[in-house]
């Protein structure tokens, strides 16, 4: 029954909820977006699981390893908890097809745009998809959120900046904007069907 399901703010990471740095993976560099906080402590309070979904090709590149990964969320987690928020979880995708570590370099299903990570924390959390968003800066995150059924909703920041907003995606300039939106009721509450 989907009615005892919890819904879902899903949360790209670089360029999202942290400053973007090209294949993140020092701790110290670690910065929280403004407002970040604040936007999750208020979704949080209304009830929504806070999910981080973020691809890693650094790893399948051999740029880093997945300890690298893991300090790096083991500070955001850190800094996040300074603010008074709890993340429910954590997914990343170490995978690209074109990857020179032969244990990560292949196509799989949890690399935006797939829905692999969403779909693997609805499982394991108990999550409502068609319910819930997922808030990044980048297309393959709108194409993660509506293949696993989702809400995606875009923010300009990061690498994001200056681009264009794909057709029949609500836009915003920054994380708090897109969660005052949530919380409001004014973004889309159904993600548009997929344009061929």
């Amino acid at each position: 029954m989907t009615r005892s399901l919890r819904t879902a703010v899903f949360l790209d990471r670089d360029g999202t909820l942290v400053e973007e740095v090209p294949y993140l993976h020092d701790p110290e560099l670690v910065r929280l977006v403004p407002g970040a906080p604040a936007a999750l402590r208020s979704l949080a309070a209304a009830g929504f699981a806070l999910v981080v979904v973020t691809n890693q090709s650094g790893v399948a590149r051999g740029y880093y390893g997945e300890d690298a990964v893991e300090r790096v969320h083991g500070r955001l987690a850190e800094l996040l908890a300074g603010g008074g928020v709890a993340l429910d979880g954590i997914w990343y995708c170490p995978h690209h097809p074109r990857g020179s570590v032969p244990r990560f370099a292949k196509a799989c299903r949890c690399r935006k745009p797939g829905p692999g990570m969403l779909t693997a924390a609805a499982e394991r959390l108990g999550l409502h998809l068609p319910g819930s968003y997922l808030v990044g800066n980048d297309p393959v995150d709108v194409g993660a959120a509506r293949a696993a059924g989702a809400t995606p909703l875009l923010v300009t920041t990061g690498q994001a900046a200056g681009r264009p907003v794909p057709d029949g995606v609500a836009a915003f300039g920054s994380l708090d904007l897109a969660a005052g939106a949530i919380l409001a009721g004014a973004a889309p509450s159904r993600p548009p069907a997929n344009r061929r």
